[in-house]
């Protein structure tokens, strides 16, 4: 799939330049963009997919008027044949020569961007064939001597290497999981296998992660076929699953799924071996296209709004000497890839499933794929052992409740039973460890927790602070040697007092780990909280309702309050999302001239064809400035042009089924948090007992940037803003100018930070020395 978005570039400033003059809107709409309609489809072909409209907005540089929460694409895409001959090439360089075009927004998977780059390289030598048969001159040549290109990755498969996620895959994903939701309630009635067939002819991620936000019992993917006998195993884990008490099995299908042998496994082929072989009542669903429909999600629009930027900084950089280069994701880092050292790393995946190398195709497809798929044959095929470690494991939630609490816990609990530890459930946080109100945790008794919101556990903000010497007691009584707290600021400010105590109670020398949980994201030592993406998802399409009510109305201005306490998270990100006119936050101070400024905005903008407006406001942005003061403000300001509405959406944001996100991320931070005190607790074995006294033995368990990462709670007291609950810095406030440059606010956008190029050779794997000398030559001949 590909689409193209053109740059008609003015004169062309030194890099220096480039990178230290801050971009304003006015400088970014100097540079005339095109969107080209099916009118011109040599340069647009392909399908479609959830938040490329959020992204086309974003190149286009907001001239356009972009419907954020419609599916699909608005300036349309279409596979054409024409292109992959040299005289439809030729064709699509006539039209960009005519337009002075020079420079190409590619967005699409592997085999548009393989085009693009053949285009690029080709430019020079099409020129030339078009002088020769007079239909350009020599200026427009000159004028056309170089095209620059960036790619976009665009597709619902996540199958492109390089980049940990594709626009599109988080939103099929969501409506993948809607249905899984759906169909486990009627399973569970009927107790019956479903067997669900979902998209990824090559890739298998949507599957995999499918299988683990929705704790499938067995997931078929491409990368990795099961093994011979697999008929036997899958059969055997199933009735395993019944006689655990489970009343539904779920099977996730990738339709590229296939056995060792190369043969194609189909959805009826595995109904017609559950029913022949156990019985069980089996139902199968192929979801289709329906994963490429619907709303996106804020992920993707998000996602979108950020790599449309970077490619346009990528363009305004670029040079006639700089290679064609793709704008991908890792951890949470924007990041510039050569483009055909990824589309060679996606293609050697191809290769390594051919050659039967399916360990190799699985690290091919990088590391968060690796990670989603060793988490979950941990959870999914490794038994538990018959021999126990004497050791006992406490998981405790504390403060607010939040979607995906409760597949942490299910995470850490079955991965703490496969380990031998024993696991303890605390209810009701730290005033629950206090009290003893602790019980043993099962296998069985975390069933089904991934898709439910909320703490199963029980909740509470109360601080152990007033409970120190109740809380080693119990810790005693129970011999509990490490402890997982999961939840906000309150279990950041809970572990410390924890730790600070442990001169005084030796009881509390265990090795401890906090899980980020809360919905308002505020946890030093992490750029994501579990949470926080259900409760932006839930402002995001709440203020998508809002919207079509204003446009239905005209002239109309709502006002929305949301949760967060002082960190600013949910209100920048859901107004990035939602495409908000302005959002207040306590980080990003403002004034009487500012709400004014605002206004005026607003009274500008009911001039225009966009007759509604919306702002957000973060809860405890300002004392003074209240969602009462700014809605009078703005009715009063705004009389006889538009008119206000406001909203105090609540604890509606904390409730909810997880999103995919959350599951995921839950799920994988469980894991990992059970993983590290298993080998902190073989550290800290002394003389017989466990003692661990060190900072790095109580640990915050945060994503930084591009990996989830360890940090000692007393290293993070520097970092953090004890009085208003929030990290001194925050890596989200660099986005705030989007969302105001998106609103077209004439603002400056600092570009002296930007992505670097990077290479993705030194994350391949070893492989046949043919094929890496191949490959060296390739990557050595495109850098030149």
């Amino acid at each position: 799939m590909v689409m193209m978005m053109m740059m008609t570039m003015m004169p062309t400033v030194t890099k220096r330049e480039q990178r230290s003059a801050p971009v304003t809107q006015t400088d970014l709409c100097a540079h005339r963009v095109f969107g080209l309609s099916r009118d011109l489809a040599r340069l647009l072909y392909g399908g479609d997919l959830q938040g490329i409209n959020k992204l086309n907005t974003v190149v286009f540089t907001i001239y356009c008027t972009v419907s954020l929460y419609q599916g699909g694409t608005v300036i349309g895409s279409a596979r054409c044949m024409d292109f992959r001959a040299r005289e439809g090439r030729m064709k699509a360089a006539l039209n960009l020569v005519k337009l002075g075009i020079t420079n190409l927004c590619v967005i699409g998977g592997d085999g548009s961007l393989t085009g693009a780059n053949q285009f690029r390289t080709e430019w020079s030598t099409l020129l030339v064939d078009l002088v020769k048969a007079g239909k350009i001159s020599d200026d427009e040549a000159k004028t056309s001597s170089h095209l620059n290109i960036v790619g976009m990755v665009g597709s619902i498969d996540n199958d492109f290497c390089g980049t940990d996620m594709t626009i599109g895959t988080d939103s099929a994903l969501h409506r993948i999981i809607e249905v899984v939701d759906a169909i486990t309630t009627t399973a569970q009635s009927h107790q019956r296998t479903f067997i669900l067939e979902v998209m990824g002819r090559h890739c298998g991620y949507l599957a995999l992660v499918t299988a683990l936000a929705c704790g499938a019992d067995w997931v078929f993917i491409p990368e990795m076929p099961p093994d011979e006998g697999w008929e036997g195993h899958l059969c055997r884990r199933l009735a395993d699953q019944r006689a655990r008490g489970c009343r539904l099995n779920v099977i996730i299908l990738a339709e590229g799924a296939m056995g060792r042998d190369g043969k194609p496994i189909g959805s009826e082929d595995i109904k017609k071996l559950v029913e022949k072989n156990l019985g069980f009542d089996t139902r199968t669903t192929v979801l289709g296209h329906v994963q490429r429909g619907g709303t996106p999600s804020a992920f993707d629009r998000i996602l979108g709004s950020r790599m449309g930027v970077e490619a346009v900084m990528a363009l305004l950089e670029a040079t006639p000497e700089t290679p064609a280069c793709v704008v991908s994701l890792s951890g949470n880092q924007a990041v510039r890839l050569p483009l055909m050292e990824c589309v060679q790393v996606t293609k050697d995946v191809t290769t390594a499933m051919a050659e039967n190398r399916w360990e190799d195709a699985i690290k091919l497809r990088g590391k968060s794929f690796e990670n989603n798929w060793n988490t979950y044959k941990m959870l999914a095929h490794i038994n538990p052992p018959d021999t126990k470690s004497n050791i006992n494991v406490a998981i405790v939630n504390v403060g607010a409740p939040c979607a995906g609490m409760n597949a942490a816990v299910r995470s850490a609990v079955r991965i703490g039973i496969i380990q031998g530890h024993n696991m303890l459930a605390v209810h009701d946080g730290f005033e629950g460890l206090a009290h003893g109100n602790i019980v043993p945790i099962t296998w069985t008794g975390v069933s089904g927790w991934t898709g439910k919101g909320g703490s199963e556990l029980g909740t509470k903000r109360v601080l152990p602070s007033k409970y120190i010497e109740e809380i080693s007691l119990t810790i005693a009584k129970f011999n509990i040697h490490s402890l997982v707290i999961i939840g906000g600021f309150e279990a950041f400010m809970g572990g410390l007092e924890l730790v600070t105590a442990r001169e005084k109670y030796e009881e509390l020398c265990i090795p401890m780990v906090v899980i980020p949980a809360t919905v308002s994201n505020n946890v030093p030592g992490s750029d994501f909280s579990i949470g926080a993406d259900t409760a932006l998802n839930t402002i995001t399409s709440t203020c998508d309702r809002i919207k079509q009510s204003a446009a239905g109305t005209k002239r109309r201005v709502f006002i929305i309050e949301t949760m967060g306490g002082y960190c600013g998270y949910l209100a920048t990100m859901a107004g990035l999302a939602a495409g908000a006119d302005a959002a207040y936050i306590y980080e990003d101070k403002f004034g009487i001239r500012d709400l004014e400024m605002n206004v005026e905005h607003l009274v500008q903008k009911m001039k225009t064809d966009v007759k509604r407006g919306l702002i957000l406001r973060n809860e405890k942005c300002n004392a003074n400035y209240t969602t009462d003061f700014i809605f009078a403000l703005y009715s009063e300001e705004g009389k006889g042009v538009f008119d206000c509405r406001k909203n105090i959406l609540g604890h509606m944001q904390q409730g909810g089924t997880p999103t995919p996100f959350d599951r995921n991320f839950g799920t994988k931070m469980g894991s990992k948090a059970v993983l590290w005190l298993t080998e902190k607790l073989k550290e800290m074995y002394r003389h017989g007992r466990i003692f661990a006294n060190t900072p790095d033995s109580a640990c915050v368990l945060g994503m930084r940037k591009r990996a989830l990462t360890f940090q000692p709670l007393a290293e993070l007291n520097e970092q953090t803003d004890f009085e208003h609950r929030i990290p001194k810095t925050s890596w989200w406030l660099k986005l705030r100018p989007i969302m105001k440059i998106l609103a077209k606010y004439n603002i400056s956008l600092d570009t002296s930070e930007h992505a670097h190029m990077e290479h993705v050779i030194k994350k391949r794997v070893s492989m046949p020395a043919p094929l890496m000398k191949k490959h060296k030559e390739e990557v050595e001949e495109e850098e030149e």
